[in-house]
């Protein structure tokens, strides 16, 4: 983005920037394990740290990304304007459900320059199988950046492990050697504008929501009634487990999963407070954002 893509207007990058979550997620997915297992398993390779908190929570990705939005809209970094997400909440059924559905579940960092300002966000994404981004597995990393020049450009490169970030270091000890004295943003720091940051409640998209919902009469038709309420529209609605016993309802909750057409973040959280707040349900909803690519 610095040297190669001057030329261009960044709209757009995204992508895989933490190899011990992506690492996690494969292995969750391909070998139906639990996130505990493979976490232990990357701790044992070397890709995870023995305190993971930084990885797994999403916050070196929030840095990373941090760091890429300086690069690509000139604006300061600020690590704490990032809305950060992890993956310890997600499970070998919310990939069970993302395979059934046509998507992969990946962590993303994400940002984007529009209207609104530049919104910055870390978290659990759904991307369609087919999609460039979806098809990086293990601890390789992979960032897309759309110009307007070039269209989407893709870079992919391990993201984890002590050779990989040995060249990486190496590489900056030799720019040093060679007297380069590029600005690391391309241009001087006191350059980098102040932006005006997009609230995580005006972000649009598609979502994945599971909900244990209590087997009881009316609790689909409450939760239904208050995602209406919000004006947002569902494209499907799966039952994972047993079937519903309506002559004997039971005390054990039952899995659903709810597909919704485009709605905003703000009208999403109203209406899952909203059915929290009617007891229909046991703990708290999983909620994954669906991303076109």
């Amino acid at each position: 983005m610095r040297e190669g893509l001057s030329a261009n207007g960044v709209s757009r990058v995204f992508g895989i920037l933490n190899g011990t979550c992506n690492y996690i997620l494969t292995r969750m997915e391909k070998d139906r394990l639990s996130f505990a297992e493979c976490l232990a398993e990357a701790q044992r390779l070397g890709y995870a740290e023995a305190d993971p908190t930084f990885d797994v929570g999403g916050h070196d990705a929030a840095h990373k990304l941090a760091i890429l939005s300086s690069l690509a809209f000139g604006v300061e970094t600020d690590a704490d304007g990032v809305y950060v997400e992890g993956i310890t909440s997600i499970t070998p059924l919310d990939l069970e459900m993302a395979e059934e559905l046509g998507y992969r579940v990946k962590l993303l960092g994400i940002a984007t320059r529009g209207p609104e300002g530049v919104e910055q966000r870390v978290h659990p994404s759904m991307l369609p199988r087919d999609s460039a981004i979806a098809r990086v597995d293990g601890v390789t990393n992979a960032v897309e950046i759309d110009g307007d020049a070039v269209g989407a450009l893709v870079l992919a490169g391990p993201g984890a492990g002590g050779d990989a970030t040995a060249s990486a270091i190496i590489a900056d000890i030799v720019d040093i050697a060679r007297g380069i004295r590029t600005p690391v943003f391309g241009i001087p720091a006191v350059q980098l504008t102040s932006p005006t940051r997009a609230p995580m409640g005006t972000h649009e998209g598609g979502y994945y929501i599971r909900l244990s919902v209590l087997d009881r009469p009316g609790a689909a038709a409450a939760i239904a009634t208050r995602m209406a309420e919000q004006g947002i529209s569902l494209r499907s609605i799966v039952q994972r487990g047993r079937e519903p016993d309506f002559d004997r309802p039971s005390a054990d909750p039952v899995a659903v999963v709810l597909i919704t057409y485009a709605t905003n973040e703000a009208a999403l959280r109203r209406a899952l407070d909203a059915i929290e707040a009617d007891g229909h349900i046991d703990g708290v909803p999983q909620v994954i954002r669906i991303e076109k690519r």
